[in-house]
């Protein structure tokens, strides 16, 4: 699901000790069965959509799981536009959360969420990884904002076939980390074990936020850079590139290529074919059928149910504030830049060569989706499209139901994936006369 970056800071947030402050408030208050302070905290919209009688049974729900409520353990504040967002880590009987608290700029709650408390899991190699046959090197991307990287480079003579990772929704590390999982890091070095270099680095939402207006700033001209660094370093062949996106960056993956037509190809994995609201709804309605009793889910749903009217309206305008379902807010101009954008047809207006594959246990990108690329591309000779039984929406391998329980675990990209890529960029053509 694509999450945008919200937009810079303008008018000053509440006090991080008024916010902290607030939030042991309203935390005790929850404990104590004193649901009324939902009157008192929360803004209207937050008010319809988790009142007193709903945020106890909210409430209840949770200690249904985690047992009854001990402590709070510490409280981080950070700010996003103008809305403040406390993280208390929270003991019960048995169990760690974090409850999160999304703050206006009037200090009113406008979002409420309750989540699991992720244990640090130490990352260790995948098996295909063999780490005596490359080297990496931490170099920046761009300028104004310089985004920290890193080129996994293989050793020998080269010049080598090159891939740049284009990183799915979110503030996400260079490694993409979700939970016990860092698939960036994986291809990163499966893709460098079989004599293909990698440049991966810091997305610009987590590194510097400040000035992203639409997808262009938080992403494309990322994507730019770190082409235009791969083509200055030596050990790269420059007509050998290739960009590869995953989620978010494989749902502008075709806008990459009309504005990179030097490359020798396209990877998409798990990319978006629908708008983010469309996805966001899809998401929440399936994780809300995995619990039907979670009200936190039903508010969220109907959250982002107003989120779409918003976005969707015809008198949206560039400079309208869109308060976003996960907490901080945009303006129109982030929406209005992709209305209209229909990725599987704009892809099928390349020439590029593409490689399209998709998990078929992914719910957050799914089948769906890629029967809109398989729709729009099976008859071009130049695209391979291919799907993945057991694979999730970060390509590593699962049974049964799939859940977000699944990315607290420690995982790694599947090998099949690994050597899929690795044989299609390998055997792509170098880009004539780039």
């Amino acid at each position: 699901m694509t999450t945008p970056t919200p937009r810079p800071a303008e008018p000053a947030a509440p006090a991080k000790e008024t916010i902290e402050t607030k939030t042991t408030h309203l935390v005790e208050a929850m404990s104590e069965g004193k649901f009324g302070i939902a009157d008192d905290m929360f803004d209207e919209t937050m008010l319809a959509a988790l009142g007193p009688d709903k945020l106890e049974v909210a409430w209840r729900s949770v200690e249904k799981s985690a047992g009854k409520f001990e402590a709070i353990d510490s409280i981080e504040i950070t700010e996003k536009d103008a809305h403040s967002i406390a993280l208390a880590k929270t003991k019960f009987e048995r169990a760690r959360l974090v409850v999160r608290v999304v703050y206006d700029k009037d200090g009113k709650v406008a979002g409420l969420f309750f989540q699991p408390l992720a244990a640090e899991i130490p990352w260790s190699a995948p098996a295909y990884a063999d780490a005596s046959r490359f080297e990496e090197r931490e170099v920046e991307v761009g300028s104004a904002p310089a985004l920290p990287g890193t080129a996994t480079l293989p050793r020998g003579s080269g010049p080598f076939p090159a891939v740049v990772l284009v990183h799915g929704s979110g503030p996400n590390d260079r490694d993409e980390t979700v939970g016990g999982a860092k698939p960036f890091k994986d291809l990163a070095w499966g893709l460098a074990s079989k004599g293909i270099a990698v440049l991966r680095y810091v997305k610009r939402s987590r590194h510097s936020p400040s000035g992203i207006v639409t997808q262009k700033e938080e992403v494309l001209d990322g994507v730019r850079d770190a082409v235009a660094r791969l083509r200055d370093t030596p050990e790269v062949d420059k007509r050998r590139i290739v960009v590869l996106g995953h989620s978010q960056g494989g749902y502008l993956a075709p806008r990459i290529g009309v504005a990179h037509p030097e490359l020798a190809g396209i990877v998409i994995l798990a990319g978006s074919t629908r708008p983010l609201e469309d996805s966001m709804i899809e998401q929440l309605t399936y994780l809300g059928s995995l619990d039907s009793k979670n009200e936190g889910l039903k508010s969220a749903l109907e959250a982002a149910r107003v989120f779409k009217k918003k976005v969707t309206s015809p008198t949206l305008t560039a400079t309208d504030t869109i308060d976003l379902p996960t907490g901080g807010s945009v303006t129109g101009a982030y929406f209005l830049d992709v209305r209209g954008y229909e990725p599987p047809a704009v892809a099928k207006k390349l020439t590029l060569p593409l490689l399209v594959l998709q998990g078929e246990r992914d719910y957050q990108v799914t089948t769906r989706d890629f029967e809109g690329w398989k729709s729009a591309l099976a008859s071009k000779k130049t695209v391979t499209l291919r799907t993945y039984p057991s694979l999730n929406h970060l390509f590593i391998s699962g049974s049964g139901t799939p859940s977000p329980a699944e990315y607290g675990k420690e995982g790694h990209v599947d090998e099949k994936v690994i050597g899929d890529i690795a044989a299609w960029v390998n055997a792509l053509a170098p880009a004539a006369g780039k």
